[in-house]
């Protein structure tokens, strides 16, 4: 076997489901080579939540445990055998550093990049997490993956395409209009204009993929145990339990998850927003407890908010009562806001 034929052979073994190798690009020395690997996570299951409980979605990334952890300890393990194989230089790169990973990955064999810039592979359409290993190594390049969309627009145009209008161009994505931007690195409050088209996500966003006919193939519908959602949480949590997790729960359900780096804030916020859009009053006792949050006045803020979206008697009663007390401006905006709004409601009613 050749040393490129090794290390195909020896990724499969550590559970990659892809793998390929790039030229170094505009990477000076010592690096040489650059072996690109992918792991499928799509792990079946529908994308709308089923049943009458009010429940948000995760996006499929985020289900099960990090990518971040397990492609990385999967790389680590394939650089020792790197290094078994001459290289002195092995370092695994997991969505950081100064690496295009889908365009290696695509100058590597493993997929094309669609419309909806996500990498589209051939047995597994886009549902993949990357990660590379830049080497010393002077490998022999795979061939560089072609293909296109042709003429779908799905993910851009019609009622199924991104709500935000993230993909502002074929292949181009404005990263801050982006739901998966606002439900997991955006940081406080939450523009009153993108909360409803946040609908019922929670974290993350899977319309883009959700809608592309490429990821409609029956070979995407086996992923490692990892990425399977936890059963504690499922694939569309209960959003209820989630509006008033403590601190030590959220540690404990999310621990390895990805969903940490939203935070517990961050969650709750995005839990409020899910509810106010669904517009269930049987949200209103649990939204009415997070208005009072002694800690946290941005999760009081859009807790106003979705009441206001829900409306009726009982929501009103918790905005004015709220009202009395709230010392914070901004949440004192909110409430006002949400008393208005609420108002309208009932007398659309």
């Amino acid at each position: 076997m050749t040393t490129e034929e090794r290390i195909r052979s020896r990724a499969r073994e550590l559970g990659f489901d892809l793998v390929g190798i790039a030229p170094p690009g505009s990477l000076r020395p010592p690096v040489r080579s650059i072996v690109s690997v992918a792991m499928n996570y799509h792990a079946g299951g529908p994308a709308l939540p089923c049943g009458g409980d009010l429940r948000g979605r995760i996006a499929r990334f985020a289900r099960g445990d990090d990518y971040h952890l397990v492609v990385g300890a999967r790389l680590r393990k394939l650089c020792g055998f790197l290094v078994e194989c001459g290289a002195r230089v092995a370092r695994p790169y997991v969505d950081a550093g100064p690496l295009f990973e889908r365009a290696i990955a695509q100058q590597a064999g493993l997929g094309w990049r669609g419309r909806n810039s996500c990498l589209i592979t051939g047995g597994f359409g886009s549902w993949v997490v990357l990660g590379e290993i830049t080497t010393d190594l002077a490998l022999r390049p795979d061939a560089s993956a072609s293909g296109d969309c042709g003429s779908c627009e799905a993910c851009m145009r019609g009622e199924a395409a991104c709500p935000t209008g993230a993909i502002f161009a074929p292949g181009i994505v404005d990263a801050h209009r982006c739901i998966a931007y606002w439900t997991i690195e955006h940081r406080g409050w939450i523009p009153l204009d993108v909360r409803p088209m946040l609908q019922d996500m929670i974290f993350g966003c899977d319309i883009c993929q959700e809608v592309c006919p490429r990821n409609r193939a029956p070979e995407s519908v086996a992923a490692h145990p990892e990425f399977a959602p936890r059963p504690e949480i499922g694939a569309h949590p209960r959003l209820l339990p989630l509006l008033g997790i403590g601190e030590d729960e959220f540690r404990r359900l999310f621990r390895r998850s990805g969903i940490k780096r939203a935070g517990r804030r961050g969650l709750r916020r995005n839990v409020a927003v899910a509810l106010g859009n669904a517009g269930d009053a049987r949200a209103v006792p649990d939204l009415a407890l997070a208005l009072r949050d002694p800690e946290d006045p941005v999760l009081r803020g859009h807790a106003a908010w979705a009441l206001g979206r829900i409306g009726g008697s009982c929501a009103s009663d918790a905005l004015r009562d709220a009202r009395a007390c709230e010392e914070d401006p901004r949440v004192r905006e909110e409430i006002f806001a949400a008393l208005e709004a609420s108002s309208a409601a009932g007398q659309q009613r």
